[in-house]
């Protein structure tokens, strides 16, 4: 089935929602139940992580802290934990994707968000976001709207691994062994989230990126989120009427890159000191090994079984619910990072970028820039998150596909269905 491209913006209803978290967040069970649905408005909800929230997709709207302060841009060097970096965009699919019968938009997720997070304020663990839980959010919407969709994206963050540290990680890996030699220690670069010393200089593994055992605590904490959403939903939705979609994950990065980001100045990324190569593919948005895409693919894999799994454990415990497994894990075939000579041009993902200090100034190329250098750079990503937080997820372009495969998932209304993308960037769902 082929579906169009959704480019239409709700910036109306993202002002809404704004105004609607904004309120008092303490609802009773059921309020919302007692109203009669034929005289709500339909809504269309978004709950999860950076990936639902529009990440890299720019446009970020106004979020209700805890104390119902709406929050705009705090600044560059605010606190991480400001309820406005759950960068919540109005170009996220949730608002672009067609929708036949929904008249608002409302998205509660937030980047960086956790399983947790579904029931428990986000800063009640360590680095969350001053923002109440995502289905007290849900409670309050449910007051004045009839909910019909949901979308859901949960499990690339979780209490045992998160998709920033291990993108941290790895492209800190790369950058260390191409700008220091075994005997330069005196000067570590760092996994540039965490502010830890990369563990080697070695390309990342599978294993290091997410164990077996972390995959399976990580997606018994994602079942139960989604199980108290939709307990909730049950509570709430005035006419108990709605599609529940969960969504999976793509990566930013391809299997393999274009020959042309191979080698740089005679040297390939399997040995020490290859500065030029990483000062191209940094230009280029993609500052990795390519030992590393495989295991990349292969994580993306593993967040995948994580929502499938959690889909289809909900399924087989509420049959009649109308649940949807939306595997995107194909929607950027084609238009990858360095997939392509010319990379970010044309891409759907947001190269991975610096600044060397917290001004909103990205830095595009590393020329010119030395080992110090270089570690001032991670020094500001880890101190002042918010400056490097975009890197490495869909783009405006992204989330509009993204929309599109949302478009086509609500309209199937259940089952399994997977998006991807063709050649010629139509974007296609079975």
């Amino acid at each position: 089935m082929r579906v169009r491209r959704a480019l239409s913006t709700i910036a109306s209803a993202g002002a809404l929602a704004g105004a609607l978290v904004g309120a008092t967040l303490a609802t009773s069970p059921g309020a919302a139940g007692q109203a009669d649905p034929l005289q709500l408005p339909t809504a269309a909800i978004a709950l999860g992580d950076s990936f639902v929230s529009g990440e890299g997709a720019g446009a970020y709207q106004s979020v209700a802290d805890l104390n119902g302060v709406s929050q705009g841009f705090p600044g560059w060097t605010a606190p991480n934990s400001n309820a406005y970096f759950c960068h919540r965009s109005a170009n996220a699919s949730i608002q672009v994707a067609e929708l036949a019968g929904v008249s608002a938009r409302f998205n509660l997720a937030c980047s960086g968000g956790q399983p947790a997070d579904m029931a428990a304020a986000s800063s009640a663990r360590p680095k969350g976001r001053t923002v109440a839980s995502q289905i007290t959010q849900l409670r309050q919407v449910a007051q004045t709207h009839d909910i019909d969709v949901v979308l859901i994206g949960l499990g690339s963050n979780n209490s045992q691994f998160t998709f920033g540290t291990v993108a941290s990680e790895c492209a800190g890996r790369f950058v260390a062994a191409g700008y220091t030699g075994w005997w330069e220690i005196w000067v570590p670069l760092m996994n540039w989230l965490s502010g830890t010393p990369v563990a080697n200089e070695n390309p990342c593994t599978l294993a290091e990126m997410a164990t077996d055992a972390q995959v399976a605590a990580a997606t018994q904490e994602t079942t139960a989120a989604v199980r108290q959403v939709l307990t909730a939903l049950a509570e709430v939705d005035a006419d108990g009427q709605h599609t529940v979609v969960l969504q999976d994950y793509t990566s930013p990065l391809p299997t393999e890159f274009a020959t042309q980001y191979h080698d740089e100045d005679g040297r390939t990324d399997t040995r020490d000191k290859f500065r030029e190569l990483v000062r191209e593919r940094y230009a280029a948005g993609c500052p990795a090994h390519r030992a590393s895409l495989g295991p990349a693919a292969q994580f993306t894999d593993k967040l995948a079984g994580i929502v499938h799994s959690t889909y289809a454990t909900l399924k087989a415990e509420r049959p009649a619910e109308k649940l949807v497994f939306l595997d995107v894990r194909r929607a950027f075939d084609g238009a990858r990072l360095c997939e392509n000579p010319g990379s970010p041009a044309g891409t759907l993902a947001t190269p991975l970028r610096l600044q060397d200090q917290p001004n909103g100034t990205f830095v595009q190329s590393l020329s010119g820039y030395d080992k110090i250098g270089v570690q001032r750079l991670s020094k500001t990503c880890n101190t002042y998150f918010q400056t490097c937080q975009e890197s490495w997820h869909p783009n405006l372009a992204g989330h509009q596909a993204l929309g599109a495969c949302l478009s086509s998932a609500v309209t199937i209304g259940g089952g399994q269905v997977t998006c991807r993308r063709l050649p010629d960037g139509t974007m296609t769902t079975s």
